[in-house]
């Protein structure tokens, strides 16, 4: 029997083989249970969403029909489409929060369930947990659902239908000017690697007058073999794009993931911003440029270009756990001006507290339109204030996710003193283990929510000291060090 937990942003598993619609209908219940203990005397509405994966769309309709039957009035989707397009639609529509059918970044064979609470934002641990108690409730009772158990009897709760994506789209014109951005000659290039972002973003900076150019624009639910995770590793042709674009005016890239909830940009030259410049630009942006203040929220793998910015402007700095959750979470409590993590997720403040890559790739043609600078030369201009900062993550696959957790917790139980010749200035346990050295690098390793992965993230003024961090978390990971 498949233990279903939520990880940092939902449920995911391996389609057909514990991602069955038998698992899915159970998990769509257990949610409508714990929404409908929180609504108390109200019948809660529920919107339900998904991306391009394989069988997305009956997997949705499947938990529809489930939530259906369970008595929340249910809404599904008229197509695909991001994920922040749900979240927004939450708010938009004040139901009381979406179940988005998508495995976000993860490969191909797999799918999952996320769920939306009514502010917008992911789900909190709490909820997560009682949905979780709920499932073993379920099964110990021995009603897992089955398909013939959820036909819609009551016309009261029959499911209906909307759309996501203008109503989203019409609000990101509201926050940012897109006319503006059309009509600075800046050409844009879209890598939406498959996903739900595919059409949308480019459409209407289109519409505007800009010069776009988009990849992988296709429904494809395999990826075509990429890994939909905006990373270098899987960027190269976007990279090769951008930087062999030739013709007048800026030039820029933008990639997202499989749920387009996850953005990395690239530069003129073809160099992928990491997550941490880019956090750092958007609050240099937010507070520069458009005269916002507040406090900045990060996750714990986030490095200090981020702090120094951060400190540079006389703002408070909030650093949470890994998971977006955490980040609305803090986001809500500091009324923050912007929230990042290290996997490309970032929210502003007036939108909704959730990874929004659309508004986020629009704040940044803007930061470039205003400035009139390309943004290899913003970031250029940052590195030379604070000095270099080079990042780096290894991906280390291991036998199952029990020796995973072990090896994460023996290093955290017991770090070490020195690494690589320099002490270790701080440990940080907050998630996995963080080492931060006596010349402010750092190195973490932590487990990854999904997989049996073990993620090393480190960070050092060059990239050969970077590598060297990351071969040495690996021989700690491996038992070689």
């Amino acid at each position: 029997m498949t233990d279903i937990r939520f990880g940092t942003d939902g449920w995911r598993g391996i389609i057909a083989d514990d991602f069955t619609f038998a698992n899915v209908r159970l998990v769509a219940q257990a949610i409508a249970r714990r929404v409908r203990a929180d609504a108390g005397d109200q019948t809660p509405s529920i919107l339900v969403g998904h991306d391009t994966r394989f069988l997305s769309r009956e997997f949705a309709r499947a938990a529809a029909e489930a939530m259906a039957g369970d008595g929340v009035q249910v809404s599904l989707t008229a197509a695909f489409a991001p994920t922040p397009a749900f979240s927004y639609a939450v708010v938009r529509l004040q139901a009381a929060g979406a179940v988005v059918i998508t495995a976000s970044h993860n490969p191909g064979e797999y799918n999952g369930v996320k769920f939306k609470s009514s502010f917008g934002g992911s789900a909190p641990v709490a909820f997560t947990r009682g949905v979780e108690e709920e499932i073993r409730r379920l099964r110990a009772e021995s009603r897992e659902p089955r398909a013939e158990k959820f036909e819609i009897r009551n016309s009261k709760f029959e499911i209906g239908s909307f759309d996501p994506c203008e109503p989203w789209l019409d609000r990101l014109e509201e926050l940012v000017d897109v006319a503006r951005i059309g009509r600075s000659g800046i050409r844009v290039a879209l890598d939406v690697m498959y996903g739900a972002g595919q059409g949308l973003l480019a459409g209407r900076l289109r519409r505007a007058g800009a010069t776009v150019r988009e990849l992988h624009g296709e429904i494809n639910p395999g990826f075509g073999g990429l890994h939909p995770e905006p990373i270098p590793a899987y960027m190269g042709a976007l990279m090769d794009c951008v930087k062999g674009w030739e013709g007048p005016g800026p030039r820029v890239g933008f990639a997202f993931d499989g749920d387009c909830d996850r953005l990395a940009p690239v530069d003129e030259d073809g160099i992928v911003v990491t997550p941490h410049q880019t956090l750092a630009l958007l609050v240099r942006h937010l507070v520069q440029q458009r005269g916002m203040r507040g406090a900045v929220v990060k996750s714990v793998n986030i490095g200090h270009l981020v702090d120094a910015e951060a400190e540079a402007l006389g703002l408070p700095l909030v650093v949470t756990p890994v998971g977006f959750k955490f980040i609305a979470e803090a986001m809500r409590k500091h009324d923050a001006v912007v929230g990042g993590e290290e996997s490309g997720g970032f929210a502003v403040r007036g939108h909704i507290p959730e990874r929004d890559p659309g508004l986020i790739t629009l704040l940044l043609l803007e930061c470039m339109e205003m400035t009139g600078k390309s943004l290899g030369t913003l970031v250029r201009e940052m590195e030379a204030q604070y000095g270099p900062r080079r990042y780096g993550r290894l991906d280390l696959r291991l036998p199952s996710l029990e020796v995973r957790d072990r090896v994460v917790a023996s290093i955290a139980g017991s770090p070490p003193d020195r690494v690589l010749s320099l002490p270790v200035r701080h440990v940080e346990t907050m998630d996995g283990v963080k080492l931060t050295l006596a010349d402010h690098s750092w190195v973490m390793l932590r487990a990854s929510g999904t997989e049996p992965l073990l993620r090393i993230y480190a960070e050092a003024p060059t990239e050969g000291e970077v590598n060297a961090l990351l071969t040495w978390g690996r021989a700690m990971a491996l038992g070689e060090e």
